[in-house]
């Protein structure tokens, strides 16, 4: 018997379930009805639209429900918007918006995939201001790409720094547009962890860009001209973004009685189903399983939600399959620089109650005798005890999008951090060193799990018991003139074994040079000589991100 398939929502998921449905089932009747005016479209690839680094309009468009239609022999009705779901008779009630007809439609088995919305939070002032803009689809990306044009616009305010926040901030200042970035939270985006995040704001900084932190919009004057801060700052601008996150998109799903999860998306099982069993849902709109902890979790990414529609078709056809989870991995333009995490980070592993281990590194890019290697900080989170690997964060010029996709892939294949240090990566100058960053990882978490160092966290230094402790600065005379702990005593590594008479074994010794490979030979000197000592986690390089 014929199955008549409806899916509610295009672009990542819907579109993607659609095409797999016809590659697996030529003879299924399948409809598509998306409440916008277009099927499948780079939204991710929306600011830099805005920006007029994606020049040609079409770019973004993935399919048209033209191109679609004569491919795959699929029925699709763009600006038609589902306004409930009858479950009991399998039915669907259908506006089209262009000419205000309402309709039903059958399904035997239904997909939801309509995605998230922008969270517009009440502002007073919002009602009269002609100048605030989201942006989450191509119409949105014209209104503001025509206003800035139009207006010859000077001067813009981004309210949230996310991902689409700081890629907006990042496009507009490439157009030439004075930028201010207010962020309620004490950093930008919160997939990175406070250190981390503090390197990318300094960056931001020193390109030009008005940076506020912990602060927030309480009101538009002037219509919308004048942006009042809760601090009491005014800023004048000629348009305003806000970007201050999404939510699932939920109200039909609800309204429909399907059981919704503690995080606020809709919930489904391993297969992707609903607590109705013909319907699935799938994208953003869908509370997923972090692929790490089996916590609950909404990570709206693409990635996931391209292969969660391709999953949903092979169900549908009865090819059973499982989606094992989302690990959330990232990666955002940030001006110049580039940064990426994949799995959890501090903040939410504190959040589940599960023990955990950190380590910082900052190596290069590529071999240093290669010209233009640049520093990648990086960030790794694990289990003291067995290895495993929780998450991982990166910030940096060139080749941190790399590393952060062999980190993912790790992870995947249940790889633990003593195995980072055996993978075999690709290497020549211009691209890698014979220890590329991720086996450098390794070795330092194995260190650490064996025993072979033991370390403090920069920000626990201030903790420490100055009477009976002391920091030493085992780097070079010539680089303390760049910064050093305060406290610290400097005694160059190559002079430590001659020097150790002036040190007690009565006394902690802190140990640390700019980024740890000296501090971590000193450590092993001083510890085989008696002395009480750990080493300084990431060096100077990442002490100064975390003050």
């Amino acid at each position: 018997m014929k199955k008549k398939i409806v899916i509610i929502g295009g672009v990542a998921g819907g579109a993607s379930a659609a095409a797999r449905l016809r590659r697996l089932d030529e003879h299924a009747e399948i409809k598509i009805f998306e409440r916008g005016e277009y099927i499948s479209y780079a939204n991710c690839g929306l600011p830099y639209y805005v920006g007029n680094v994606i020049k040609e309009r079409n770019k973004l468009l993935v399919q048209t429900a033209q191109g679609m239609k004569k491919r795959f022999n699929i029925d699709i009705y763009p600006l038609h918007e589902v306004l409930k779901i009858d479950r009991e008779n399998k039915l669907l009630l259908i506006k089209n918006i262009k000419t205000n007809d309402i309709f039903d439609e059958r399904y035997d088995i239904l997909v939801i995939s309509s995605g998230a919305e922008p969270i517009k939070p009440f502002i007073k002032g919002i009602d009269t201001a002609e100048n605030v803009f989201t942006l989450r689809n191509i119409p949105d990306a014209d209104k503001i790409k025509t206003f800035i044009d139009n207006k010859q616009a000077k001067n813009a305010v981004v309210i949230g720094g996310g991902f689409i926040g700081i890629e907006i901030a990042d496009n507009l200042h490439a157009r030439g547009l004075n930028v201010t970035i207010v962020e309620k939270a004490e950093q930008i985006l919160v997939q990175l962890d406070k250190e981390m995040a503090n390197i990318l704001h300094r960056h931001i900084i020193d390109k030009g860009v008005d940076l506020i932190l912990s602060d927030s919009i309480e009101e538009f004057r002037n219509n919308g001209s004048k942006v009042v801060l809760n601090s009491g700052r005014q800023i004048y601008t000629d348009l305003t973004i806000l970007s201050v996150g999404i939510k699932p998109e939920i109200n039909l799903a609800k309204e429909a009685g399907l059981e919704i999860g503690i995080t606020g998306g809709i919930k489904v099982n391993e297969y992707l189903q609903t607590s109705d069993e013909s319907i699935y849902a799938i994208g953003d709109v869908i509370e997923v399983r972090d692929f790490i902890t089996g916590f609950p979790a909404l990570k709206p990414l693409a990635g996931p939600a391209n292969k969660q529609g391709r999953i949903v078709a092979n169900n549908i056809c009865e090819k059973r399959e499982k989606y094992l989870g989302t690990l959330g991995t990232s990666v955002v333009k940030v001006f110049d620089m580039t940064a990426a995490s994949v799995g959890n980070n501090e903040k939410m592993l504190k959040n589940t109650g599960i023990n955990y281990e950190t380590i910082h590194i900052s190596p290069s890019s590529h071999a240093t005798y290669y010209p233009g290697a640049t520093i990648i900080f990086m960030k790794l989170i694990f289990d003291k005890k067995n290895g495993k690997i929780y998450g991982a964060q990166a910030v940096g010029y060139d080749g941190v999008d790399k590393r952060i996709d062999v980190l993912s892939t790790a992870i995947m294949a249940n790889m633990t951090v003593m195995d980072l240090q055996y993978l075999e990566l690709s290497y020549a100058p211009p691209f890698s060193s014979a220890k590329d960053p991720v086996n450098m990882l390794g070795y330092v978490a194995s260190n650490l799990i064996n025993g072979d160092i033991e370390i403090i966290h920069c920000d626990e230094l201030n903790n420490i018991n100055k009477e009976n402790s002391v920091i030493i600065d085992v780097c070079e005379p010539i680089e303390r003139e760049k910064g050093y702990i305060d406290g610290s005593i400097n005694i160059p590594l190559n002079e430590l074994r001659n020097r150790m008479g002036e040190l007690s074994k009565a006394k902690m010794i802190y140990v640390y040079c700019q980024q740890g490979l000296r501090s971590y030979i000193a450590y092993r000197i001083l510890k085989q000589n008696g002395f009480q000592v750990k080493s300084i986690d990431g060096g100077y390089r990442f002490y100064k991100y975390y003050n």
